[in-house]
């Protein structure tokens, strides 16, 4: 992989990963009740708790028994089966752990680690990939949760606040 490539992308997993999507599912837990956090619309959703329990195991499978060089021990099935209560601040310091570690295995990954091919969950990966993969899952699981937030809070969750989002770009 190129030098300036490695130097721009590893950077940027970080903030969006690490920084933007730590501190977006930190904010939302502060705003909901316990129950809330626990709470399933039916049968076929999920509940906060049960979606933060889901990145840890992914992260950890996709990057941690991958770049990470630890053993796989994920059960993925007991991340939805878990009805909770497992207690806010124990999933909010899970999320910290997780990101502390996260980043600290993104930081130190050399090119050679981004094209290597690894086998994780039944696929062929290279490092690229599996970054890639595990940022844009997380990123989807914020929006959900971001949007069961604001339906059973009513409220905006501020992400962009302070922020002019009709700036124009300009050539």
């Amino acid at each position: 992989m190129n030098d300036d490539l490695h130097r721009l992308f590893l950077p940027e997993i970080r903030r969006r990963l690490t920084g933007e999507g730590q501190e977006r599912i930190l904010k939302c837990l502060d705003l909901l009740t316990e129950e809330d956090i626990w709470y399933r619309p039916n049968a076929q959703s999920n509940s906060v708790g049960n979606l933060v329990l889901h990145l840890c195991g992914n992260v950890t499978q996709w990057l941690f028994s991958t770049m990470g060089g630890e053993e796989d021990t994920r059960k993925r099935q007991s991340e939805f089966d878990e009805k909770g209560p497992v207690s806010r601040e124990n999933l909010k310091q899970k999320i910290i752990d997780l990101m502390l570690q996260a980043d600290q295995i993104i930081k130190d990954l050399d090119s050679n680690e981004l094209t290597k091919i690894y086998s994780v969950q039944g696929f062929q990966e290279s490092g690229l990939a599996i970054l890639i993969h595990i940022t844009e899952h997380f990123s989807y699981h914020v929006g959900q949760i971001t949007y069961f937030v604001k339906a059973r809070r009513d409220i905006d969750v501020g992400y962009y606040a302070g922020k002019d989002l009709d700036q124009i770009n300009k050539a």
